[in-house]
């Protein structure tokens, strides 16, 4: 019963560390990437790979740059734990909201996730973003763009 147990906590920690990661993004907070990206992360799709913790920061500048605003919607996720490291698929619905005009680009992303257990949880090691397809269509922007981007958790 405790190793399910154990495993049950693990799983929901890993999936935590996406939720964390899919927020951080949205919300433009460093700290948040901080605390779920180990030291040698690396995140990389198509055409780009980032190594480094602080290199991978630099990736929200780049969203802030690029759109009004992004909403990732973590979906199903499945993982393999071996003792304090892990693999596993996360998939992701992230809208983009353009800043050239009223519409969402919406990636169907599936990530290849590893991670590593250090003394303050589970960090990501790497994320490889796979692209399934895109989407672009219209939308009404709404004024809430971004309403909860100071929220502390």
């Amino acid at each position: 019963m405790a190793d399910a147990l154990s495993l049950m906590i693990d799983q929901n920690l890993l999936r935590q560390a996406a939720d964390l990661y899919a927020i951080g993004a949205d919300r433009r907070d460093k700290a948040l990437w901080r605390q779920v990206l180990a030291e040698e992360c690396v995140i990389e799709g198509p055409g780009f790979i980032t190594q480094g913790r602080d290199a991978c920061l630099q990736s929200i500048d780049a969203l802030d740059h690029m759109y009004r605003a992004t909403r990732h919607a973590v979906q199903q996720q499945v993982v393999a734990i071996d003792e304090d490291a892990a693999v596993g698929e996360t998939y992701c619905a992230a809208s983009h909201l353009l800043r050239d005009r009223d519409a969402i680009l919406v990636w169907a992303i599936r990530y290849q996730d590893a991670w590593r257990r250090d003394d303050e949880g589970w960090r990501f090691t790497r994320r490889s973003l796979l692209l399934d397809w895109t989407e672009t269509r219209p939308v009404n922007a709404g004024t809430s763009i971004n309403l909860f981007k100071d929220m502390t958790l």
